[in-house]
């Protein structure tokens, strides 16, 4: 029924695996005509849907960020929501007397907005055990432990059944220019020259001068210069994914879900590709002995930043 929550796990060896905690927000039903079955359709969104469903007005005092972060997910704790957040590296905690954060909008919608400040992401992920859910608010997840390998034409080992590959370098941008910093009245540089998030990539595209570019800054008015250097490095932090690869998965011969949010080593398409990647989003087709998976994979550049990939 719409409105209800619903759960869809899968079981590889002993333990299941979450792949969807959410409400159902749609239903469409086509019924049966002469030898053709029903077929009923169900569409929902994860547990992030409760979160934007009430637009609120709302001050946040002597806050930062990630504390107004914790703050929100902690009010969905009946939805078994965990709060994952992770401090931005230059944090603004504002004077009640200089200024307030005003919440305007929706509880995902202002979690969203205060991510993108930083070039951070929010998201729900469902687990990691059933009837819970972690919210995570921080930089793209770039370090841990990588999932299994993604194997291409190694024989009997092989479980990716296509793949592609992008390289878009001209996109990561650099920033340079001033701010009139409002706590001190000085006039200060905002530069930005690489990415804060850990490489995954050997030859990083914003060394390649040849194609990387250069934005000005262009401070906005009233803002203190960690405000200007959080919004530079934001910039630059959000153009560096230039490597893509999009795929198909054969789960079933890769022996667990693919995750998406994580790293994962792949393999099996030359010094330039191989190696590790930022799994920005999966897609899950499930039918009868067949369960497959399209992927899109992300980094910064080519070449492995690891001498080989574990399989």
């Amino acid at each position: 029924r719409v409105g209800h929550r619903a759960i869809i796990s899968v079981t590889f060896g002993p333990l299941p695996t979450v792949l969807m905690d959410g409400i159902i927000t749609n239903q469409q039903l086509t019924p049966a005509q002469g030898s053709e079955p029903a077929v009923l359709t169900l569409t929902g969104e994860d547990i992030s849907f409760k979160m934007d469903q009430e637009e609120k007005s709302a001050e946040h005092p002597a806050q930062s960020d990630n504390i107004i972060a914790m703050k929100i997910i902690a009010t969905y704790a009946v939805y078994g929501m965990i709060p994952l957040v992770i401090p931005p590296l230059a944090l603004d905690v504002p004077l009640p007397i200089d200024r307030v954060p005003v919440q305007q909008a929706t509880d995902l919608a202002y979690l969203t907005e205060l991510a993108t400040r930083h070039a951070y992401v929010f998201y729900v992920t469902p687990g990691p055990v059933i009837g819970t859910n972690t919210a995570y608010w921080g930089p793209p997840v770039r370090i841990g432990v990588p999932q299994k390998a993604l194997n291409v034409d190694l024989g009997p080992v092989t479980n990716v059944t296509t793949i592609n590959f992008q390289n878009d370098a001209a996109q990561a941008t650099s920033t340079r220019g001033t701010v009139q910093d409002r706590t001190s009245n000085q006039q200060l540089p905002v530069l930005s020259f690489l990415s804060t998030r850990p490489p995954l990539a050997l030859d990083n595209a914003l060394l390649n001068k040849a194609v990387a570019r250069v934005e000005r800054f262009r401070a906005q008015s009233g803002q203190t210069v960690a405000q200007a250097m959080a919004q530079a490095q934001a910039v630059t932090d959000a153009s560096t994914n230039v490597v893509k690869a999009e795929g198909e998965l054969n789960t079933a011969a890769y022996g667990a879900p693919l995750r998406a949010r994580g790293l994962v080593g792949l393999r099996g398409v030359g010094l330039s590709y191989d190696g590790l990647y930022y799994v920005q989003k999966v897609t899950h087709t499930i039918r009868a002995g067949d369960y497959k998976q399209k992927f899109s994979l992300t980094r910064e550049g080519l070449g492995s930043t690891i001498a080989a990939v574990i399989p």
